[in-house]
């Protein structure tokens, strides 16, 4: 079976993520580790099929650092509040899997979504569905349908933001279009 070339620029970021994530495993970035890992990353994009990672050409950094902030004020509240809970409310703390229907059908934005949430404590997901871009979260902490909604709210917003920030021209209208409306 023969594939599809994929043009150098559609591959470039792939690679470049290969080689700082081959740096950060060997904790070392030297130039002899970061040309072997280039040379890694070649072999593992030529010899294995790896879908093209499918980017909207647009990074918005005047969103990113914000965005940036904001998970990370989100990350220190959660934590305090998954501490609460298992200091406080122990096994009595009530958990659920929330399906999430997301706009975006991008791979790139729904596994970035899929990350910002995990990273959060206290949700965690445990499946996507790529056909309706559809994630599945494991919750802490839901006790009723308004718990349920305001999850589903929150994980729109984040991927609001990640739009907001490299999303596709036809996303971020229709997330300018819902914040209009």
């Amino acid at each position: 079976m023969s594939r599809k070339r994929i043009s150098l620029r559609q591959e470039l970021p792939l690679l470049v993520w290969l080689v700082i994530v081959w740096g950060a495993l060997w904790q070392d970035f030297s130039p002899g580790n970061l040309l072997f890992g280039t040379l890694l990353a070649v072999g593992v994009a030529r010899l294995f099929y790896l879908p093209p990672v499918e980017l909207s050409g647009r990074f918005n950094i005047l969103h990113a650092v914000p965005f940036a902030l904001a998970f990370v004020g989100k990350v220190v509240v959660a934590s305090a509040q998954v501490l609460y809970l298992a200091a406080v409310r122990g096994p009595k703390v009530t958990n659920a899997v929330v399906a999430v229907k997301l706009r975006s059908h991008q791979d790139l934005i729904v596994t970035a979504t899929g990350h910002v949430i995990s990273l959060i404590p206290g949700s965690l997901v445990v499946d996507v569905d790529r056909s309706t871009s559809t994630l599945y979260l494991h919750a802490l902490n839901i006790t009723s349908k308004k718990d349920v909604e305001g999850l589903r709210n929150e994980v729109r917003s984040i991927e609001a933001g990640l739009i907001r920030i490299m999303g596709t021209a036809d996303e971020l209208e229709e997330v300018r279009m819902e914040a209009g409306a």
